[in-house]
């Protein structure tokens, strides 16, 4: 995940102060994200309303916005500047092409008034192409916490379900039409909601449409039937 507040470490103080206000998202770091993507991360400071309108970016400290200004002697390693300078169209990282990528960050915080594009992203835990989604949540399967989004352990539920659903058509040899057309207290498909009930956090609605059981209440109705009939 990329993050604009790279030292924060050197002062708890500030970065109490300004986390809450900083939009965070996962960021793809393996394939390129265009233009947009560092102007996402390195606006961040202007959207918190952390810069006057006469400061220069350059002027906030706890971005690594500076360190794509500073000649590559002064830079750390891991800063990638030929990347996001390509990205911008600027070939070299020389003096020139480092004040053309300034000009430009600072033009396109001029252009932005309410930030009102950025409201989906802001919203959201995952800026990237869908591969890449798929890619986060597998990586983050049964570690989430109550500090994560609600979408995102939504998201990761239902991937979860998905793949227990898959495993058990294989296992029947059935397909989703099979799901349609086999009667709501098939006892299989009451065995494969009882699972998903079981090892997922998701609601008994969604397990009750995804399974064709009918209405949520009268899947719950045959589940609990099931429950009973096997304790007898």
């Amino acid at each position: 995940m990329l993050d604009v507040d790279m030292d924060l470490a050197q002062s708890s103080a500030h970065a109490a102060s300004t986390e809450s206000r900083i939009p965070r998202c996962h960021l793809p770091c393996d394939e390129p994200r265009g233009p947009e993507g560092g102007y996402f991360v390195h606006l961040n400071p202007v959207r918190a309303k952390l810069l006057g309108k006469a400061d220069r970016m350059l002027s906030y400290p706890w971005s690594s916005f500076g360190w794509y200004l500073t000649v590559p002697a002064q830079r750390p390693g891991w800063i990638r500047v030929d990347r996001l300078l390509g990205e911008h169209g600027i070939t070299q990282d020389t003096p020139a092409g480092r004040r053309e990528f300034e000009r430009r960050m600072e033009v396109r915080r001029a252009q932005e008034t309410d930030g009102s594009e950025w409201a989906a992203v802001r919203r959201g835990w995952c800026l990237g192409g869908e591969q890449f989604r798929q890619q986060m949540l597998d990586r983050i399967a049964g570690r989430l916490g109550e500090h994560h989004s609600g979408e995102l352990r939504r998201e990761s539920a239902e991937l979860k379900a998905e793949r227990i659903v898959a495993e058990e058509l294989q296992r029947l040899r059935w397909t989703e039409a099979d799901l349609e057309r086999r009667h709501k207290s098939d006892p299989e498909k009451l065995a494969l909601a009882a699972r998903l009930r079981g090892e997922t956090t998701l609601t008994m609605k969604w397990i009750a449409t995804r399974l064709q059981l009918g209405t949520r209440n009268s899947a719950h109705v045959r589940l609990q039937n099931r429950k009973h009939a096997k304790k007898k």
